[in-house]
């Protein structure tokens, strides 16, 4: 009898889990109670908040443990989830938050920054993945052709979303856009909704409190069973970081299948931490209490202390740079990441200053510091307008320009830290390991991007001018970024780009951009040529030989393709390990881009077709690309005129890393 109940309460438990399963309705205020799986950097805090992610370059995951049954045709669902983004920074965030539905909770081979934790480098795309998302993202990342900075997309996949739209809600009163900004530190609550029967997904946002709009933010007919093909699968939340701490929190959560899904009770929801930036006045105000005659002499040591500290901290500020305000850096803050530019924090000297190791004292942000020297008032305000414009530029494969600040004759500006340092450390010293192909290809595809988001997908059009490897600074995966600014000029799409005068790195610079003084993106094009060689042939440009002639790199380049000979010409140290054919595609680009003519150049849109191996490399002859760059300087009487304006700008390897 007893064998009896206890058979029967096992199935009647074992029922009721299902049935669950199958009704699929939860509903979390707060995730004290939750039983979830959680990986990576998620977890619960003490208040039932739900952390993804919060240190830099990390991911999290966190999914319900048992899967979800949306049967043989995906059922309709509705899910809606509150959630908050809380950066170190006022504008400066990274990644986002996805909700997602998986066949599988194991995300480990997903990688962080803009993959999200949900995809990685080689599958990002493939049909064999049945994910479906929507991504709150706060990155634009051109690769995967993100509309801005702060949107809301729908993934499938993949992370170039098959729809997406600036992050806001349509007001029901008089039916305008509203704006949201995903990265405010506010509440916001969304919803997900499929239709079974109609084929189509809803996403809807809004600040916290409001009822939900009645007009969805996104509405894309599809049809979610030819993706999500199992019958039961596992639904969750996916988050990454990139350069910048920032925490991602789910603080409530609610779901069910063939129904609305439940209202989430806001009053039980957990606080979320908010980051407070305290205001410093430009002049400190003391205020003397009337007190005996030793407390008032008390008072005037504490007062000559704080002001000694003071001007020891003391910054130069004037009024136009409160439109920059988001930008600037504390004089003390950078003085306490950086010990005090002591010389053990010293990572290099550059072309145009100093560079320390710092630590942010309250984001814990690893940085670099470059100190440099200004003297005009008109110059320093428009150099700071362009760093601010270049600190709005946001690709994976650039160095991140944080903020400035100013103290005294001195400029100070902030950078992203990159571990590994300079490319031309792996390139040329044999105390790093040698890179293998695989690795110099995705660097030079790196820089490839980054360039073609200069060039032709940011607001601006910004030409860097110093294009090469010493300025390619390699991150903690070996992946290239594209840093040293210090060269580069804006200027709006559609207009006339004036240059002064040449600067540059012998080696790098066109017969165009020394003949006509105009920097243009082809200009950046003719280095990138010259670049792909040195990466491929771990040679310069330019080098002496041994009866103290010059060796032009592009020449022996060629002098190896007419011999047949042209995988001669690579780095001995890559060994065997490469597609001959990929290598000698890569070599012909180079040369293509260093072709002296501008008309024969490929823009960096047609370099990234080739490389991605969505158009073919046009078929050049060895008579089309047979020229001699030392002999056409020469012959253009241009040698005498280049050497005044060549800057041999000493290397910024060590500007953004370590040695």
């Amino acid at each position: 009898m007893f064998m009896k109940i206890f058979s029967l309460s096992i199935f009647l438990l074992l029922e009721f889990t299902f049935s669950t399963n199958l009704t699929g309705e939860f509903t979390f205020n707060g995730f004290n109670q939750a039983n979830l799986t959680l990986d990576g950097s998620a977890y619960i805090q003490s208040n039932g908040l739900l952390q993804l992610t919060y240190t830099p370059q990390t991911k999290g995951h966190a999914f319900l443990p048992m899967p979800v049954h949306f049967g043989n045709t995906i059922s309709s669902f509705s899910t809606t989830f509150v959630f908050a983004i809380v950066s170190a920074y006022a504008d400066l965030s990274g990644h986002g938050i996805a909700f997602l539905i998986s066949p599988t909770t194991n995300l480990s081979s997903a990688l962080p920054s803009q993959y999200m934790g949900l995809f990685n480098i080689q599958n990002n795309g493939n049909s064999t993945n049945h994910i479906f998302a929507v991504e709150l993202d706060t990155i634009y990342s051109s690769e995967f052709q993100d509309i801005n900075d702060n949107h809301v997309g729908i993934d499938i996949n993949s992370l170039k979303s098959s729809q997406s739209h600036t992050a806001g809600y349509y007001d029901d009163k008089s039916g305008s856009f509203q704006n949201l900004t995903l990265m405010s530190h506010k509440k916001m609550q969304a919803w997900v909704e499929y239709d079974s029967q109609e084929k189509r997904i809803d996403v809807t946002l809004s600040p916290i409190g409001m009822s939900k709009p009645s007009k969805p933010l996104l509405s894309y007919d599809f049809n979610l069973s030819t993706v999500l093909i199992n019958n039961s699968m596992y639904i969750g939340f996916s988050s990454s970081t990139g350069t910048v701490h920032t925490s991602h929190y789910i603080l409530g959560w609610s779901f069910m299948l063939n129904g609305v899904a439940p209202s989430i009770d806001l009053s039980k929801l957990p606080k979320v931490p908010t980051s407070i930036v305290k205001g410093r006045s430009k002049i400190p105000q003391i205020v003397l209490p009337i007190a005996s005659a030793s407390s008032v002499l008390m008072l005037v040591v504490l007062v000559f202390l704080y002001m000694k500290s003071w001007f020891k901290y003391a910054e130069l500020r004037e009024d136009w740079e409160d439109e920059f305000g988001p930008h600037r850096f504390t004089y003390k803050d950078l003085h306490q990441a950086t010990n005090g530019f002591k010389e053990k924090e010293l990572l290099g000297t550059g072309g145009f200053g100093r560079v320390y190791r710092g630590v942010l004292p309250v984001s814990k942000l690893e940085v670099a510091v470059k100190k440099v020297s200004h003297e005009s008032r008109d110059g320093t305000k428009q150099f700071i307008a362009e760093v601010v414009s270049i600190g709005q530029l946001r690709h994976r494969n650039l160095v991140q320009l944080l903020g400035y600040c100013r103290r005294k004759k001195e400029l100070l500006l902030v950078y992203d830290y990159m571990p590994n340092g300079s490319l031309d450390k792996y390139l040329y010293s044999q105390e790093k390991p040698a890179l293998n192909w695989t690795q110099r290809f995705n660097i030079i595809k790196g820089v490839a991007s980054s360039l073609l988001y200069l060039h032709e997908e940011s607001e601006q059009v910004v030409v860097h001018r110093d294009v090469k490897a010493s300025n390619v600074l390699l991150d903690s995966e070996l992946n290239g970024r594209l840093g040293d600014f210090g060269l580069a000029r804006l200027y709006d799409h559609g207009t006339d780009p004036q240059t002064t005068h040449v600067v540059g790195t012998m080696g790098y610079l066109s017969p165009e951009l020394v003949r006509s003084g105009k920097a243009t993106p082809l200009t950046d094009v003719f280095a990138f040529g010259a670049f792909i060689l040195e990466v491929v042939c771990a040679r310069r440009p330019i080098e002496s030989g041994a009866q103290g002639d010059q060796i032009i790199l592009v020449d022996l380049v060629i002098q190896h393709w007419q011999s047949g000979l042209l995988p001669d010409i690579a780095d001995p140290r890559l060994g065997e390990w490469y597609e001959t054919e990929e290598l000698e595609m890569v070599l012909k680009l180079g040369l293509l881009c260093s072709h002296p003519v501008p008309t024969a150049q490929p823009s960096m849109r047609q370099v990234m077709q080739y490389l991605d191996g969505d158009a073919p490399l046009p078929d050049l002859s060895t008579t089309y690309m047979s020229f001699n760059m030392l002999g056409m300087l020469q012959n253009e009487g241009l040698d005498s005129y280049v050497m005044p304006y060549l800057t041999t700008t000493t290397s910024f390897s060590s500007v953004l890393s370590g040695r």
